[in-house]
């Protein structure tokens, strides 16, 4: 389950794109730059599932992620979300834009290039780098903490949607896996 949730959380990293290539097929069929055949017809559907696979892995971690859940006092943070945003993003703008997926060699090139980012990004725990998240409000930061009543400080990557605040906060923490978690908002005390 955790392979399958990891898997569905870097679809969610594309969201943005495959909704950009998607509009990009629409705009080409209202202008009559493109007809409906087998190929486009697989695109419609292949980004339309992408873009619904990836609502459901941001809704899997995010909103409904029901992880192991711990107390923690944030003793510092940095936000390193424009440390992997831009860089990442630039992804979409090199693939989604210029590559004609109305061509069976555009399109397999396509699927390709997202074979071999996601072995990248699952192999080596990239789940932070995830710009639907920024998009959707959350920022990344890399925090030290202790864990409510004990002694041992600890440092973590977390996401946080808003600003993080650390003076005379407890949070509760979504342990997601040892890359990166999730404060869970709903639970944060004073």
């Amino acid at each position: 389950m955790r392979f399958f949730k990891n898997f569905l959380l870097y679809i969610s990293a594309f969201v943005p794109m495959y909704a950009l290539v998607f509009v990009k097929l629409v705009i080409e069929l209202i202008n009559q730059n493109l007809t409906f055949n087998v190929l486009n017809t697989i695109n419609f559907v292949l980004h339309i599932l992408l873009i619904g696979l990836g609502v459901l892995g941001f809704l899997l971690n995010v909103p409904l992620n029901r992880g192991q859940s711990i107390e923690i006092e944030i003793l510092s943070k940095h936000n390193i979300t424009d440390q992997h945003f831009l860089g990442y993003f630039s992804l979409f703008v090199f693939f989604a834009i210029p590559l004609d997926l109305s061509l069976i060699s555009g399109f397999v090139v396509y699927i390709m290039i997202l074979t071999f980012i996601g072995i990248v990004y699952i192999n080596n725990g990239l789940y932070y780098i995830n710009p639907l998240l920024n998009i959707l409000g959350f920022n990344f930061y890399d925090i030290s903490y202790q864990e409510k009543g004990k002694d041992e400080k600890r440092n973590a990557k977390i996401f946080y949607k808003g600003e993080l605040e650390i003076e005379n906060k407890t949070y509760r923490v979504n342990l997601k896996n040892i890359n990166f978690s999730f404060v869970d908002t709903r639970k944060k005390s004073e």
